[in-house]
C-alpha cells in the first residue's frame, strides 16, 4: 500500500509540474512574455531532466527496474528518435508522426511513470538530433510525458475487461491513439498560443473573461491546427493497428526473460 501511494504520489507531482507550466501565462501573465518565454526555455528543460531522473531513481528503488530495463528503455528511446529524424528526413503527410504509439506502448506495458519517461526524453532526444530544440521543447516534452503516462490507466481497463491479448486490446490501443492525436495538437497551441500575433478573433486577450479567451482559442485551433490533428490522429490508428500485436509480444519477451534472469539471480 505504502508503494502504491508513492507511486500515485509522483505521479501527482509530474501533472501538477506539468499544468503550472502550461498555464503559466494564463496564472501569471504579467510575469511572461514572448522573450520571457524563450529565455527561460533551457531552465525548463533541465527542471524536466532533472525530474525524470528523480523518477528513474524511484522506479529502481521501489520496482525491480535495474540496468536491463535501463538500458532497453535507452533503446526504445533511441529507436523513437530515430523514427522522429526519419519523419523530419522524409517528410509525410501534414502532422503524421510515427514515435507516438511507441510511447503509448512503453507506458502501456511497463506503468505511467516508465511512460512518462518515454514520452520526454523521446522529445529531447530527437530534438537535439534534428535541431528541433527551442522555447517549444518543455511543452513537447511534457506533453509526450502525458501521453506514456496516460497509457497505464488503459492497461487497467482491458485487464478489467477481459481484453488483454484480444482484438479489443488492439482497437482500444487505437482509438487511444486517435484520441492523443487530437489532444497532444491543443495542448501543444495552449503552450505558444498567448505569445502569437494573428487574426483579432484568434488572439488572446490578458483582459477577458476565460469563455472569451476560450472562443478565441477555439477559433484559432480550427483554422490552425485541425487538419493536421486529424493526420495524426488517423496515423495513430494505422500504425497502432499494424504494429501493437508484435511490439507486444516484444516486451512481453523481454519482461519474461528479465524476471527469469532476476529470479535465477537472486536464488543462486
Amino acid at each position: 500500500m505504502k508503494k502504491q501511494l508513492l507511486g500515485a504520489l509522483a505521479d501527482l507531482i509530474v501533472l501538477v509540474i506539468g499544468v503550472l507550466s502550461l498555464l503559466s501565462p494564463f496564472i501569471f501573465p504579467g510575469l511572461r512574455s514572448a522573450e520571457t518565454f524563450s529565455n527561460t526555455f533551457p531552465l525548463m528543460v533541465s527542471l524536466i531532466i532533472i525530474l525524470c531522473l528523480l523518477i528513474l531513481f524511484y522506479e529502481t528503488q521501489e520496482t525491480l527496474l535495474d540496468s536491463k530495463i535501463i538500458a532497453f528503455l535507452g533503446v526504445l528511446i533511441a529507436i523513437n528518435a530515430a523514427l522522429r529524424f526519419l519523419e523530419t528526413a522524409i517528410p509525410g503527410p501534414a502532422g503524421f508522426s510515427p514515435t507516438f504509439f511507441l510511447i503509448i506502448l512503453t507506458g502501456y506495458f511497463f506503468g505511467s511513470r516508465i511512460g512518462f519517461l518515454m514520452g520526454a526524453m523521446t522529445m529531447f532526444v530527437s530534438g537535439l538530433i534534428t535541431g528541433g530544440v527551442g522555447p517549444w521543447l518543455p511543452g513537447q516534452m511534457i506533453t509526450a510525458g502525458w501521453v506514456g503516462q496516460s497509457a497505464a490507466i488503459l492497461k487497467v481497463f482491458n485487464k478489467k475487461a477481459q481484453w488483454q491479448g484480444k482484438a479489443p486490446e488492439i482497437i482500444t490501443l487505437a482509438a487511444f491513439g486517435a484520441v492523443w492525436g487530437l489532444v497532444y495538437g491543443m495542448i501543444m497551441n495552449l503552450w505558444f498560443w498567448p505569445f502569437l500575433a494573428g487574426a483579432p478573433g484568434q488572439i488572446w486577450l490578458h483582459s477577458a473573461y476565460i469563455g472569451i479567451n476560450f472562443q478565441r482559442y477555439l477559433a484559432y485551433y480550427l483554422a490552425t491546427s485541425l487538419v493536421w490533428d486529424i493526420t495524426r490522429a488517423i496515423g495513430n490508428i494505422l500504425i497502432t493497428s499494424v504494429m501493437a500485436k508484435p511490439v507486444i509480444k516484444i516486451l512481453k519477451r523481454f519482461t519474461t526473460r528479465f524476471s527469469f534472469d532476476y529470479r535465477e539471480q537472486h536464488q543462486s
